[in-house]
């Protein structure tokens, strides 16, 4: 695969808000655009930052807008089909704007960081100090003509997606200057993003033990990180990394050889887990103040819903104003055909999708100081079995409604009924190879065809519900599965100083229709690694929008391997027993339906 490919991808992960070309004979753009460099210091280095600065016409000293900061996606730069569109989307609509490529990437200096509040956040930060008119580009650029709250001050908003929508955040907890806030398709938690365990949550999106590597995803974006020197050539020497890697921070370095190393000794993997967490959002949202509109993709196997979700818990909790959608595309699919009404990155259709006008009305409540612009309610779905009208379902808040238990009966069924378990006991047991397959991460962005999801016989268990009867059920959340295994090769070896001796299995949720075939939604599987296989534990799936049709059937599958991740150490057998007073529970977020 060419490092081309990969970066003309949504791997970069894109937000292009297009503002529409001018036809022959219309009028001239409504904005001038500056190109500009500006002299940050992040991570105890000068950086110079490569950035272009929106003006829209008639906009002086005497008559001031609001300003949209936002940067590049990773890999991405000001110059990408998703920067520089937002900008150019925003500064048509009379918002004065800053499009800038981040640290360590396009022509800007510095190694690559991962959005460390201490370094990405505190970059941008000086960038808003341009914004106020305080700091000067290097050309000697003054900046008088944004609205000021006070002085030194600007009214400043950012947006961007995925690497773009993190520093959002990074920057708003390190400068509350910052007034509102749309990170898109972004992280909670960079340990669980890229090693996910959903066994045991204990607060975030991530379980106590480290997970599964996502090793498909982290090595794409190693890749296209390591590969900057290639695609820029002559780059300033403040780019080098450390730690034995040429672009990134030597944090991040050591963190990405343990993961590669499959192994987990105590020491390492707690440094490696405090690292991740100090640059993601889940250690520092107490101190983001700015409102923030949380858009999410539902089709993405990177950064899943569970992810905004989280982020929405923690800023609701603590009085945030914070709202959150969750949209049809995201890492894994949709990013270059939106579906109709949806948000199109292609033809930036602020104005006329659900996503574009959620969007608009924020900045108008939060950087004109419109107290009518409705922001929306506070949770909004996207529902693809929707063919007429609006696609998007909206609640008061998150969960969106109840939920409906399922019991794993001996016999392989999903009874909703305790009383109908029947008893007995099955198990499988993990091959040398992975047996099971969701998704070739990398297929999905670059459209390439990917094998449909299967599991190997023996290399899994599962449990299947009587047809959807008295009209569809609609599950909208994170559905959770509590049960206890039993694997007698785990238990001998659990308790090493090596995390990675603990159990390792993959819950997934299908569609059977009723001619059997099976449909895993969006791909998505829950990677658990067990932390005590004595006791009973939680996983908690990623969530999702899914209609079961009358006649359908929900299974549960419980595997041992999945290609797209690293597995087990060593072959273990695993079985699970059920009895009517201790079995398994599935517990499904509904909206609507039953099963009988």
């Amino acid at each position: 695969m060419s490092l081309a490919l990969l970066t003309g991808t949504a791997l970069t992960a894109p937000l292009v808000l297009s503002a529409p070309a001018a036809a022959a004979g219309q009028a001239a753009d409504p904005y001038t655009v500056t190109a500009l460099k500006v002299t940050v210091r992040a991570g105890g280095r000068d950086c110079a930052v490569d950035a272009d600065l929106y003006r829209p016409l008639g906009v002086d000293a005497a008559h001031p807008a609001p300003a949209v900061l936002t940067t590049n996606g990773f890999g991405g730069s000001k110059a990408d089909g998703s920067t520089g569109a937002t900008a150019r989307a925003f500064a048509a609509r009379g918002y004065v704007a800053l499009a800038y490529s981040g640290l360590g990437f396009g022509k800007t200096g510095c190694p690559i960081s991962l959005d460390d509040p201490q370094i990405d956040g505190r970059a941008a930060a000086q960038l808003i100090d341009l914004l106020a008119g305080t700091r000067t580009a290097a050309d000697g650029t003054r900046v008088d003509f944004v609205t000021k709250d006070r002085p030194g001050d600007p009214r400043v908003g950012m947006i961007g997606g995925s690497y773009g929508g993190a520093i959002q955040l990074a920057t708003a907890a390190v400068d509350h200057r910052v007034d509102a806030l749309v990170p898109l398709i972004t992280w909670n938690d960079l340990s669980y993003a890229l090693d996910p365990n959903n066994a045991d949550r204990a607060g975030g999106v991530s379980g106590p033990v480290p997970g599964a590597y996502k090793r498909q995803w982290t090595n794409g974006f190693f890749l296209l990180g390591e590969a900057q020197g290639l695609m820029h050539p002559g780059l300033d020497p403040s780019r080098l990394g450390g730690a034995g890697c040429l672009h990134f921070v030597a944090p991040a370095c050591r963190t990405k050889r343990l993961l590669d190393s499959r192994r987990y000794p105590a020491e390492q993997t707690r440094t490696m887990l405090r690292y991740a967490r100090s640059v993601s959002p889940v250690s520092y949202l107490k101190s983001v103040q700015a409102p923030t509109l949380l858009v999410q993709g539902e089709a993405d196997t990177l950064f899943n819903l569970n992810e905004a979700a989280a982020t929405y818990r923690t800023l609701a909790a603590q009085g945030t104003p914070t709202k959150m959608i969750w949209q049809s595309w995201g890492h894994s699919g949709g990013m270059k055909d939106p579906a109709k009404g949806e948000l199109d990155l292609g033809k930036g259709n602020l104005g006329t999708s659900y996503v574009g006008q959620r969007v608009l009305a924020w900045f108008d409540r939060y950087l004109r100081h419109r107290p009518g612009a409705g922001t929306g309610p506070a949770f909004a779905y996207y529902r693809d079995w929707v063919t007429s009208g609006s696609a998007y379902a909206t609640a008061p808040g998150y969960p969106a409604g109840g939920t409906r238990q399922l019991y794993l009966s001996g016999d392989g069924k999903l009874v909703d009924n305790r009383s109908e378990v029947a008893r007995g006991s099955r198990e499988y047991r993990n091959l040398r190879v992975s047996s099971s397959h969701s998704e070739n991460s990398l297929a999905g962005m670059i459209g390439l065809p990917d094998p449909q999801p299967y599991d190997t016989k023996g290399t899994y268990l599962d449990w299947t519900s009587a047809p959807v009867t008295g009209g569809p059920l609609d599950v909208v959340g994170a559905p959770k599965v509590t049960l206890k295994v039993v694997s007698p090769e785990t238990e001998r070896v659990q308790n090493s100083a090596d995390a990675a001796d603990k159990l390792v299995l993959f819950a997934k949720l299908y569609d059977v229709s009723p001619d059997g075939r099976k449909t895993l939604v969006h791909r998505l599987v829950a990677p658990a690694r067990v932390p005590d296989v004595t006791r009973r534990f939680t996983v908690e799936l990623p969530g999702i929008v899914h209609r079961y049709e009358p006649g359908h059937r929900l299974r549960l599958v419980i595997a041992a391997s999945d290609s797209a991740y690293a597995g087990n150490r060593g072959v273990k057998r695993v079985a699970v027993t059920s009895a009517p007073g201790d079995t398994g529970v599935l517990e499904l977020p509904v909206t609507q339906g039953r099963v009988r």
